[in-house]
């Protein structure tokens, strides 16, 4: 089994900032790709950003040079830095990885419990 566990989400005041982490914890030989959704109410689930076994970022328009992610590999965690935080970014904020669990398998496709985001105007 392969676990997912975030932490790091809250209420906050426009202008400010959290930082989320996500550790992935199990069975897992390699990562391809980790990184973060979010869902606000009423919305479909977007792409927050996410980052490569390479260190390849992508990003959101809407949380470019605002949101930062990194990883650290050792530990089979990554973060999500945000920063300049605006009401319309409150959701729930999913972690994603992609990864595969042992050296001959497919890379599979595994999500994280969620964790709030509030941002108050």
């Amino acid at each position: 089994q392969v676990q997912l566990v975030e932490s790091g989400g809250g209420l906050v005041q426009a202008g400010g900032s959290l930082r989320l982490s996500c550790a992935a914890s199990g069975s897992i030989f390699s990562f391809n790709v980790m990184g973060w959704y979010r869902q606000a109410p009423g919305k479909e689930r977007e792409l927050v950003a996410h980052i490569t076994s390479g260190g390849i970022t992508t990003y959101a328009d809407s949380v470019k040079g605002r949101f930062t992610i990194s990883r650290d590999n050792a530990k089979n965690t990554v973060f999500l830095q945000m920063n300049s935080l605006k009401p319309d970014d409150t959701a729930v904020y999913f972690c994603n990885a992609v990864l595969k669990r042992w050296a001959g398998s497919a890379p599979n496709n595994y999500w994280g419990q969620g964790t709030q985001v509030t941002v108050s105007s």
